[in-house]
């Protein structure tokens, strides 16, 4: 949603009714809100009526007749008052907590349904922003400022009805005065929502400028352009603090305009009634009951006008939450798969047959979601289960578009993928993922130990199976050099492993599951020459019986694959073994010779 979508969302109150379902099941709590709100505001109001007959009676008659039944409804006024005080604020922060994590947990579990190409798409500061910003402005919403409106609305109505039935004389005066008080605010409140705005697009660069300096720390050394990180960086601070202070200044105008208001009514008041006291027409107390309420008036409407701003501030909030909550999947399991084999949250896994690990294309040609042009037309490839297939290219050619339709991540434009020879669409994707194991060129650890990382393969797995698969794919060495073993932690998406141990331990999460198919996305690209020697063995011996499909880079680690795929402009040109491509001459021939060349005369240097 760009800003000038926002600017038009902001203007109405359309986006209410799409959270109202995420607040059916609390509905008895909001009432219990608004009741309490009510009686809160009633108490306030009975606040004056006190002092007006204390100094009517104990003070005007300089009498003390009935002083003990008074004190006792006082500080039964008061215990009242602080026990509903109580119970609104346990209310409003049991709601916003409620509703916050209901949001929230509604939205994660939607982002888990939701295919690559919703990923490739959002930036990731954005879908946050959705997750944890604007379902806490909703919480918010519902919570504290409902009761904030509840409040001000039924204190605004009690006190109206019991200042015209004392004296509708000074009811008219100070009604005369309400309506250029909203005009004030309303103005004031305006000017005050855009400053808000625009200090929190200033605030939302200065966290990307935080971002940026610390995650590309490395980055900025190397490029030696410190300098200018702090000029951007200085120059949004003090674009932030202008801002700030002229919205501080214009706070403080409205602060005192709203003061000036009060005082003006006040004046009037004492004026009038002052007036009609002298010429006993109007008690003391009376008097006072219209001064309390003419200066707490302004407040609920304030309130009142600061809850409409908000509210129509937030539709913006609300618009992209449920949006984010609306997506649809570009990769989604029928209602009928789901009926019978489950769906990722609840999967019905009596029903799943194993996977033997055929794997066909059949006239498939596809395009991404985003895109224009196909990347594959007419495609028709048959795996046997236990093939190798090697997928090479250069960078950027289109490689993984392959090994994506195959794990379902896509679905094809035209045509079929056959998974054992049924359409994979007519099977879960859970039953499919299940199956597969696939490691990437870039690996992720998840923050906590290297037991906790490998178990995402195979929650139930056991250390001796954990220590086989370390074993297989040579990385014993990495956990022999932990001082916790298994228990030691790897730090923030594997911090404190080097890329190299990362990547062995995702090659042991993925070997741990013992899945049917292997997909190695360029894997060992990012170990060592020697490592690397040690781990092609342990990789033959895994992905043998299995079907698996190799992206390479260093096309020597796949010359022994039963079928090459090479991959050009976004096309596969050409298949068939090593030695058949080479015989050809073609472009796979011309890449091999050249990393093989680069290969001798980087020895030699």
């Amino acid at each position: 949603m760009n800003r000038e979508e926002e600017k038009q969302v902001s203007l109405s109150f359309f986006g209410i009714p799409k959270v109202l379902p995420y607040l059916k099941p609390y509905r008895w709590m909001i009432a219990g809100m608004i009741l309490l709100g009510g009686l809160s505001s009633m108490i306030d109001a009975l606040y004056p009526l006190f002092n007006r007959y204390a100094l009517d009676h104990f003070v005007a008659e300089r009498s003390m007749a009935g002083m003990g039944l008074f004190v006792v409804l006082y500080i039964g006024l008061v215990l009242g008052q602080a026990a509903i005080n109580y119970k609104s604020a346990f209310a409003c922060s049991r709601m916003e907590v409620t509703v916050n994590r209901d949001l929230r947990n509604a939205a994660f579990n939607h982002l888990q349904t939701l295919s690559f190409s919703y990923y490739n798409q959002n930036a990731v500061g954005y879908i946050h922003a959705r997750v944890m910003s604007d379902s806490g402005l909703i919480g918010e919403l519902v919570s504290w400022r409902m009761m904030n409106f509840v409040w001000s609305g039924s204190y605004l109505v009690g006190v109206l009805a019991v200042m015209l039935l004392i004296d509708i004389r000074l009811t008219g005066y100070i009604m005369l005065l309400v309506p250029a008080a909203i005009i004030l605010m309303v103005f004031f409140q305006r000017k005050l929502v855009k400053y808000n705005r625009i200090i929190r697009e200033i605030n939302s660069r200065i966290t990307g400028n935080y971002n940026e300096g610390i995650t590309g720390a490395r980055t900025i050394k190397i490029l030696g352009i410190e300098q200018k990180m702090i000029g951007d960086f200085d120059e949004e601070v003090l674009n932030m603090k202008k801002t700030s202070i002229r919205e501080a200044r214009f706070s403080a105008l409205f602060i005192s305009s709203i003061t000036l208001m009060s005082s003006v009514v006040l004046a009037l008041i004492l004026w009038q009634g002052g007036t009609l006291t002298r010429e006993n027409i109007m008690r003391i107390g009376t008097l006072s009951v219209f001064m309390s309420y003419a200066l707490e008036m302004l407040e609920p409407i304030q309130n009142i006008i600061e809850t409409l701003s908000a509210l129509a501030a937030i539709q913006v909030n609300i618009e992209r939450f449920t949006r984010l909550v609306s997506e649809k999947s570009d990769v989604a399991d029928s209602p009928e798969v789901i009926e019978k084999y489950g769906d990722a949250f609840r999967p019905k896994k009596e029903n799943w047959e194993e996977l033997q690990g055929d794997v066909e294309f059949r006239d498939v040609s596809f395009r991404y979601p985003d895109g224009e042009e196909y990347v594959l037309e007419h495609f028709n490839l048959k795996v046997p289960r236990g093939t190798n297939v090697a997928i090479v290219g250069e960078t950027g050619a289109g490689k993984s578009t392959l090994v994506n339709l195959v794990c379902r991540f896509f679905e094809p434009t035209q045509g079929q993928l056959l998974i054992d020879g049924r359409d994979a669409r007519e099977r879960s994707q859970l039953w499919l993922h299940s199956n597969i194991g696939y490691v990437l060129q870039t690996p992720h650890l998840f923050s906590g130990s290297v037991r906790d990382n490998l178990r995402y393969g195979k929650p139930d797995a056991t250390d001796e199976e954990i220590m086989e698969a370390l074993r297989l794919v040579s990385a014993e060495d990495v956990l022999a050099v932990m001082e916790k073993g298994l228990d030691s932690d790897v730090g923030e998406d594997g911090g404190l492993l080097s890329t190299g141990e990362k990547q062995l331990l995702s090659f042991a999460r993925a070997i741990l599951a013992d899945p049917k198919i292997m997909v190695l996305d360029e894997a060992t690209s990012s170990i060592d020459t020697v490592t690397e020697k040690r781990i092609q063995n342990a990789i033959a011996t895994v992905i043998s019986g299995r079907t698996s499909f190799v992206i390479a880079h260093r096309l020597s680690t796949i010359v022994d694959a039963d079928v090459i795929l090479v991959v050009k402009d976004g096309k596969i040109i050409n298949s068939g073994t090593h030695e058949e491509l080479m015989k050809e001459k073609g472009y796979y021939y011309d890449l091999y010779r050249t990393q093989y060349e680069e290969l001798v005369w980087g020895a030699g240097g």
